[in-house]
């Protein structure tokens, strides 16, 4: 197998993260929490921690916790709409913190200057070419592209046709990790001759033996096909949603209702747009909960990748990403042959 070649496409993202390999594990939250994100980073990945809705005191004790399970690097996802975003990237300057990734549009002023200034590397999520060449001089120094087969919230264009969009314009300029739908070392290896200096995976690592998702939820994945995972629609065009791809169940038709149901407020004037778009994510927060930690797989939400058809075990963390490096490998061999 052509380790050697994979090593040398890897090569950029690998040095730029500081991992063995240049793959990144995806931000899920209340899953990518110290357990599996020191377990990914110690099998040669890069974990992440999912920030979310948390405080700026628990992200800070998590870091903590995380940093006393691995001495390997490790960064932190931000969502750049947290009213306390400030003081979030204050507490990874404090635990100096060497990638903060920004999820969810274009960071807010200041946002971008305070964690460079931190010396932390900045990672942007970029979901269309526009996007990407305006985060690039605002001043990220690296890209992550998702396509719309990716679970949690998504943009509306699919991997393939954004890799196509963005490597040839600008890969050259910094590095690019590409995620959504990536399920196997066969598509890592594609993307990665594309031009890519790494890829990004969350849907395969919420059945490893370190994840803390509850069992429920782990069986849920396993069972499920990639047309089991949709997006979300929505119901009315004066209140615009991000769409979400998640495993379908009660808990999909709960949030059409609830859409509904603010539509119902706007058209009353009872509630103020802003307000609306805040209890609609809201909504997500909570039924994510009920699934990942409380196990109600019929009623939370199972945020999930169209990868998930790919996950039929579970399996520790360093044994997906040995299983993604020797496919990736194997696939390259092939191509020489």
């Amino acid at each position: 197998m052509s380790f050697a070649k994979l090593d040398a496409l890897m090569a950029r993202g690998a040095e730029f993260l500081g991992s063995r390999y240049a793959i990144m594990a995806g931000a899920m939250t209340w899953v990518s929490e110290r357990n599996l994100v020191s377990a990914i980073s110690n099998a040669g990945g890069f974990g992440v921690i999912a920030c979310g809705a948390m405080e700026p005191e628990r992200l800070s004790a998590e870091i903590a916790a995380t940093k006393a399970l691995t001495d390997r690097p490790f960064g932190v996802n931000l969502i750049t709409m947290h009213p306390k975003l400030a003081e979030l990237i204050a507490v990874c300057a404090e635990h100096r913190v060497g990638h903060v990734v920004l999820a969810g549009g274009l960071p807010p002023g200041g946002a971008i200057d305070a964690i460079k200034a931190a010396g932390a590397k900045l990672m942007c999520f970029a979901p269309a070419l526009a996007l990407a060449k305006k985060l690039v001089r605002s001043g990220a120094d690296a890209l992550v592209i998702e396509g719309s087969e990716a679970g949690g919230h998504i943009g509306p264009v699919s991997t393939s046709v954004l890799a196509q969009e963005i490597l040839p314009e600008m890969a050259a300029q910094l590095p690019i990790f590409v995620a959504g739908g990536i399920g196997r070392g066969s598509a890592v290896a594609a993307y990665l001759e594309m031009g890519a200096a790494g890829v990004q995976l969350g849907t395969r690592f919420v059945c490893a033996t370190e994840s803390v998702a509850h069992p429920n939820f782990k069986r849920a994945f396993i069972r499920a096909s990639a047309r089991d995972a949709v997006a979300s629609v929505q119901v009315d065009a004066r209140l615009p949603v991000i769409p979400v791809r998640a495993l379908r169940n009660a808990g999909t038709d709960a949030f059409t209702a609830k859409q509904r149901e603010m539509v119902g407020h706007l058209d009353a004037g009872s509630v103020e747009l802003a307000e609306a778009q805040r209890q609609i994510e809201h909504y997500w927060a909570g039924a994510l909960r009920r699934a990942v930690v409380d196990g109600d797989v019929e009623h939370g939400s199972l945020m999930a990748g169209q990868s998930v058809g790919m996950v039929t075990r579970e399996e520790p963390a360093a044994a997906i990403i040995e299983g993604l490096v020797g496919e990736a490998a194997a696939a390259l061999a092939e191509r020489r042959e």
